[in-house]
């Protein structure tokens, strides 16, 4: 897959590809975090139960990111469908306090307009 965001090769935001922008841009592409979110909060889920949970995304597009964050240890397939890696859950809670803080960001956003 040369479309992955390796780390230690250019990704997007970084020549070198360092590890955090490796993760960014993995993370930065469309219905990532929401694949990771669904599977976290949701537990283990089928192709389609996954693409009802997640709304509007296109079969293609969840097909491809499940490839992509299966090759970055954070999703796999079980038994159940796929489910959130031990990465991928240590993933999603290092991503709780950046919730927290966008909801004190979005009051204050919306105060000024």
């Amino acid at each position: 897959m040369s479309n992955f965001p390796m780390p230690g090769l250019p990704v997007r935001g970084s020549k070198t590809g360092k590890p955090l922008m490796a993760v960014f841009d993995l993370l930065g592409r469309s219905w990532s975090i929401g694949i990771l979110w669904q599977l976290s909060e949701g537990g283990p889920a089928t192709f389609r139960e996954l693409q009802e949970r997640c709304e509007k995304v296109s079969p293609t597009v969840l097909n491809t990111r499940l490839k992509e964050l299966r090759q970055a240890d954070l999703v796999e397939r079980t038994g159940n469908g796929y489910a959130a890696t031990p990465l991928g859950s240590e993933l999603y809670e290092m991503l709780s306090p950046i919730r927290d803080w966008s909801k004190k960001w979005a009051k204050r956003v919306k105060r000024r307009a």
